[in-house]
């Protein structure tokens, strides 16, 4: 009989015997393929790391660079201000009297 007519009939061939003597060192392709599977989804994670850490620093270093230059926009606006009170004609001699100096035929006194 061939195998066709066997197969009709409800015979089922039985597979050939494993070759090696029965040993159990069978891998399991299954979950190695997702133990893999995870070590690259947190090896793709951990690259994430580095690169995420340096977004919140520059985040922080624009956050202080932006109040100092609130800062020093301040600090400009009072400069601009004391440059244009210094343009005006008696400024240097204000700033001389400031000093204590006197004008030619003046006195200077002391009050105690």
């Amino acid at each position: 009989m061939s195998a066709r007519t066997h197969a009709a009939q409800g015979y089922r061939m039985r597979p050939a015997p494993r070759r090696g003597g029965g040993r159990a060192t069978r891998i399991r392709w299954d979950k190695l393929g997702r133990v893999i599977l995870v070590l690259v989804f947190f090896a793709v994670l951990a690259s994430y790391v580095g690169p995420s850490l340096n977004f919140i620093d520059a985040w922080r270093d624009s956050h202080a660079e932006r109040a100092q230059l609130q800062e020093l926009q301040r600090e400009n606006a009072e400069l601009r201000a004391r440059a244009g009170n210094l343009g005006a004609d008696d400024a240097a001699e204000r700033a001389a009297r400031r000093l204590g100096m006197v004008s030619s035929g003046e006195r200077s006194y002391v009050i105690k």
